[in-house]
């Protein structure tokens, strides 16, 4: 039977894999790091990336799960849309492979 640490760890182990996985994804990790220094809405990013709208909303679904990114504010469009201007947390990823277990190392916008 697992305890309430095993578990805890084995979480915190599931959220580091998706997060390795998320960024072994190139359009993923475009989309990341074109919201380091200025915060796009997915229109922009889409436009930048030359990526689907669809594939961007996505991916901002995922990284947003993961708290990789965060809604930097709200704008409202001439049409009346409420239009979310996204901004990454993370400015350096690092995954470092070797042992049993790979280790992800992140630096803070």
């Amino acid at each position: 039977m697992l305890d309430k640490k095993s578990i805890y760890n084995l979480s915190q182990y599931d959220v580091t894999q998706q997060i390795i996985e998320t960024l072994a994804n190139v359009y993923s990790r475009a989309v990341l790091f074109c919201i380091i220094d200025k915060a796009k809405d997915a229109q922009t990013i889409a436009d930048d990336q030359k990526m689907s709208i669809s594939t961007v909303y996505k991916i901002l679904s995922q990284l947003e799960d993961l708290t990789l990114i965060e809604v930097d504010r709200y704008e409202i469009s001439d049409a009346g849309k409420k239009i979310k201007y996204y901004k990454s947390r993370i400015k350096k990823a690092e995954i470092i492979v070797g042992g049993n277990t790979p280790v992800l190392n992140l630096q803070s916008n």
